[in-house]
């Protein structure tokens, strides 16, 4: 990776630096939902200390100019000097008001600035959490799109109280610029344009660099994953057992190491071209200002100014020419915050599919689950993950799917419980496309545990209710639940029960055996009491024998009513389906109950014998 290599944007370019900034309202928009007040209160601190520190230099000349004039009449004997120092120390006394509200101002600035932090970086998030909800599993399995969430969730979180609060300063120093400048053209307009030339190269420069850099942090998105995907294989006790034992550590931590040193030598490189061409371009604001310093000088020996005037405009110009670099920096920073929340927007707009469906019935209830000629291709891909699939599972009745790893079977489940919608054919429900039912209602008729089922690092009640939310604290069916799933025994034995901390995530988690976590998992499918249709991919493999049989004699006597689904490599379980699909390539090879395909001889039989020897 090289500079030039960091492909080329259109954001360098003035009209679109300008189209850039669309989304500072945006940004002003959340802030100002995300807290009223404090946002009302940023813009009242933001005014005071914008126009206090010129009334501060103004006090101050006339401080200066009263000693000056106190010293004369003194020196003439117009009155001893303690009664003409008076009036002076009454605008000391007005300064040191002037400068307690402006540090009675930028406290609070502060103080809102960081409550305001709090409260955006958690609406942000929830934006974003929000959003991931809405979105298809397809989306998730998008590597392009998974660099944008993670582009969002880094950066965006943060930027828009930062964009904020640029603004606020922007508007506070063009306050001080305003409040100046009327002070300045007393002296001589050309003075103003001191000020801005000797502040406007920094300003192009630093506009220039982040744009660079926005492109640099999008560009290496996927690098950025890998690093923290390395670092969570590195630390995390579900890998770092495998990782010890295949001694992969150096091999991963070499990995790590290498991204860092590609990304880091891109960031130096670009650091020292900005610091460097940041110091020159600042140059000439320092030329500007001695140069202001010396006119100022002259005019005062030439008689054409007062000490006190001198006084303010040296002030004036230094403090004028902080407030206009301070504000070109800050739209500087609101352009480059404005890049990056174009991340978090380019997420939140992330189109969803439309939901359409509204059925809460089937035309024809009782009729059970169809695919009618159904196929899938998982985007990007060139081969069909199935396709001519065709069956028909009435209430009561139990089909089994059998294949090799790959074979389609979990991409079937899948489509059912629609994850994904096929992407020819249809699938019906009680006689009704599955794209026409409402998707709360059709999911509640699905109880589901997958052979990748999470681990949640909660209690285990919580483990078990996260399969029915209506029931997520209801500690009754926690308990009848984990009998079905036969895990009561084990949780009976655990410190707090049902209210054991599961996992080692956090203090007091207790760690499940492999067995153990597939009957939570057994359970928490249990937990859909109105579920009809069941589907159990692999739900005991990890179970040992005694506990299989018991888990499938159980299964038996409580899905008499129900549409059952089974994926299992163990034939002495699928051989009690009544129906049995042998997937191959993505397709139906045979189908039948155990007997008419062992009376076949085909794929089916052979596999049942293979895996029957291993029991002689």
């Amino acid at each position: 990776m090289s500079s030039r290599a960091v492909p080329p944007s259109s954001v360098s370019s003035p009209l679109a630096m300008l189209g850039v900034f669309r989304y500072s309202h945006r940004a002003l928009g959340l802030v100002w939902q995300t807290s009223r007040r404090l946002t009302l209160g940023l813009a009242l601190c933001t005014l005071v200390a914008g126009v206090l520190p010129a009334v501060a230099a103004w006090v101050g000349q006339l401080i200066v100019d009263g000693m000056v004039a106190a010293m004369d009449r003194h020196e003439q004997g117009a009155a001893p000097l303690t009664d003409l120092l008076w009036p002076v120390l009454r605008y000391v006394l007005l300064e040191a008001a002037v400068v307690a509200l402006i540090a009675l101002a930028q406290r609070g600035l502060a103080a809102q600035q960081s409550l305001l932090r709090a409260l955006l970086g958690q609406k942000v998030n929830v934006m974003i959490l929000e959003k991931a909800g809405t979105l298809s599993l397809a989306q998730f399995e998008d590597s392009e799109f998974y660099d944008k969430l993670t582009r969002a969730r880094r950066e965006a979180s943060t930027r828009p109280l930062g964009l904020v609060n640029k603004t606020f300063s922007l508007l506070q120093n063009a306050i001080s610029l305003a409040s100046f400048g009327v002070l300045l053209v007393g002296f001589s307009p050309w003075a103003l344009l001191v000020l801005v030339v000797g502040a406007l190269p920094v300003f192009l420069s630093e506009a220039r660099f982040s744009g660079d850099a926005f492109r640099l942090f999008r560009w290496r998105s996927p690098q950025t994953r890998m690093q923290m995907y390395l670092e969570t294989v590195l630390a995390r006790e579900d890998s770092i057992k495998e990782v010890k034992l295949f001694g992969l550590e150096p091999l991963l931590l070499d990995r790590y190491r290498r991204i860092f040193e590609t990304l880091y030598a891109e960031d130096r490189r670009l650091t020292i071209r900005r610091e460097t061409w940041g110091f020159l371009l600042g140059l000439l604001g320092t030329l500007a200002f001695y140069a202001a310093y010396a006119w100022v000088v002259a005019d005062t020996v030439a008689g054409r100014l007062t000490l006190g005037e001198m006084t303010m405009y040296l002030m004036v110009f230094k403090q004028g020419q902080a407030a206009l670099s301070a504000s070109l920096t800050a739209i500087g920073g609101m352009y480059e915050d404005n890049l990056y929340l174009s991340n978090l927007y380019e997420y939140l707009e992330q189109p969803v599919p439309e939901e359409t469906g509204h059925l809460t019935e089937g035309d024809s209830p009782g009729d059970g689950i169809r695919f009618e000629d159904v196929g899938f291709t998982y985007p990007g891909a060139e081969k069909a993950a199935l396709s001519g699939i065709d069956l028909h599972l009435t209430p009561g009745r139990s089909l089994a799917l059998v294949g090799v790893n790959g074979s389609g079977k979990t991409t079937l489940i899948k489509l059912l419980t629609r994850l994904y919608d096929p992407t020819v054919g249809r699938i019906l429900l009680d006689g009704s496309d599955l794209r026409d039912w409402d998707r709360a209602t059709l999911r509640r008729r699905i109880g589901v545990i997958f052979q990748d089922f999470v681990r949640y690092q909660l209690k285990v009640g919580e483990n078990l209710g996260a399969g029915d939310v209506a029931a997520f604290e209801d500690e009754t069916r926690w308990q009848e639940a984990a009998r079905r799933g036969l895990a009561e025994d084990f949780i009976a034995d655990m410190p707090g029960g049902y209210h054991t901390q599961l996992g080692r995530w956090f203090k007091g988690g207790q760690e499940l055996s492999g067995g153990q976590w597939q009957k939570i998992a057994l359970a928490r499918a249990y937990m859909r009491e109105e579920a009809d249709i069941l589907v159990l991919d692999e739900p005991t493999a990890a179970m040992d024998a005694a506990a299989e049989a018991a888990v499938y004699a159980d299964f038996r006597d409580h899905a008499r009513d129900k549409m059952t689904v089974l994926i299992s490599h163990r034939f002495s379980t699928v051989r009690a389906a009544d129906q049995i699909l042998v997937i191959d390539g993505g397709r139906i090879l045979e189908r039948g109950d155990h007997a008419s395909l062992m009376a076949l001889d085909g794929r089916y039989a052979r596999l049942f014998r293979l895996q029957a020897q291993g029991y002689e």
